[in-house]
């Protein structure tokens, strides 16, 4: 249930629906596989049915690093494994006609994009996360590493990609997400409803939400807080909301197939987030003029909901601002109204079709220009016993977008 991989669906089906014909290809399957609303539109392979191998690559920094013979088992396992991926890409790139590109929507994906042959397609990185957020995790190393040689890297706001130029990415641009939702109805704001949507895990803050509700719920009786969603720490922040004597107006809803069944029943949109790129939770939550309280994490959450344009921005991680945030909301519904018709009226610069001509104007560039020189991480070759298998169809516009899970 992932952003990212929304994201990759929602894309396809959009790129599919005007005509393009689009393969999306995912590194292995989730634990638990969802369908992200696949419609048929669209082509859709898994490179790997289980990743077994450690997910990031070994670099031993030491002599003794280097003499432990069991991570140099795992990584030649790695390796090898990542080379029968590649190979398959290899071919899907080779059936595709000139014109196509490929987008490769993580750093993750394009260990196996620069393993194959990838001379025909123009190749377009992408980063769906603050460049604040890469900067404090290993992805900043692989994607100067790996995305250096792409034909573009995209990021989803201009000032991401101002920061990822100064450091060295000359071909970093941006291009925001596409607005992934048409309401059929819209919430009432009347119910005493806050509702917050995403993975229960750490850069979610949902646990920093709980702190804030604590105080925001205080002498607020009949409001209540639903979370929709599932990940690694549930069952503490059951725990947690038990010990901070909240449990009973917050509600773990667990996973939803649809987000409607969410927001029109809230009246205020929750992102506790100590990380985020150009969050789909609040562009939905927007679409259906809910109003938000954020936390000052990224520069996405900023473009998204501003100053007061539509909800409530607050300091990174202070969660009495936050937990005021939400009472003003709470308490005034006149404010709601106001921030969630701000909110309804802004979000409509990411409709599908203004974002879709971005990405044109980005493919027309990029097949004016002469083609970056990418390194060849193998020597490049044609695929053999499978060569041809799925013929040469033509193509107009994208062809495989990379993907972490489609299942």
């Amino acid at each position: 249930m992932g952003g990212l991989q929304r994201w990759a669906h929602h894309m396809a089906r959009l790129l599919a629906g005007r005509g393009d014909r689009v393969t999306l290809v995912g590194i292995t399957r989730g634990e638990t596989p969802y369908h992200h609303h696949r419609d048929g539109s669209y082509a859709v392979e898994v490179l790997h049915g289980r990743w077994r191998p450690p997910v990031l690559p070994w670099r031993p920094t030491g002599l003794w690093q280097r003499l432990d013979v069991a991570a140099r088992g795992r990584d030649l396992w790695r390796r090898a494994a990542q080379r029968r991926g590649a190979a398959r890409l290899t071919e899907l790139f080779a059936a595709a006609r000139p014109g196509a590109v490929v987008i490769v929507a993580q750093v993750w994906a394009m260990e196996w994009v620069r393993l194959a042959d990838v001379r025909g397609p123009r190749v377009i990185g992408m980063s769906h996360e603050s460049y604040a957020a890469s900067r404090r995790s290993s992805r900043y190393r692989r994607v100067r590493e790996h995305f250096a040689g792409a034909d573009r890297l995209l990021v989803l706001t201009a000032e991401d990609a101002d920061a990822w130029a100064r450091d060295g990415m000359t071909n970093v641009d941006h291009i925001p997400n596409a607005l992934p939702v048409e309401p059929a109805v819209h919430p009432t704001l009347d119910l005493p409803v806050v509702a917050c949507v995403g993975r229960l895990s750490y850069e979610k803050g949902v646990d920093l939400l709980l702190e804030a509700w604590e105080r925001a719920v205080a002498g607020r009786a009949g409001w209540r807080l639903h979370v929709y969603g599932d990940g690694p720490e549930r069952e503490a922040l059951r725990a947690r909301a038990e010990a901070a004597g909240v449990a009973g107006s917050v509600e773990f809803r667990g996973v939803i197939a649809d987000v409607e069944e969410a927001l029109v029943e809230a009246s205020v949109f929750a992102l506790p987030s100590r990380d985020e790129g150009l969050p789909m939770s609040v562009m939905e939550a927007m679409a259906y003029g809910l109003p938000s309280v954020a936390f000052d994490c990224a520069p996405g959450v900023r473009s998204l909901i501003g100053d007061e344009e539509g909800g409530l921005l607050v300091r990174r991680g202070d969660t009495a601002a936050f937990a005021a945030a939400l009472g003003r909301l709470m308490d005034d519904p006149d404010l709601r109204r106001a921030l969630g018709g701000a909110a309804l009226a802004s979000v409509q610069r990411f409709r599908p079709d203004a974002v879709l001509a971005r990405w044109d104007r980005l493919f027309g560039l990029l097949h004016g220009e002469p083609p970056r020189e990418r390194e060849e991480a193998v020597p490049a070759r044609r695929p053999g016993a499978r060569d041809g298998a799925l013929g040469r169809i033509p193509v107009r516009g994208a062809e495989p977008a990379l993907g972490g899970d489609p299942s």
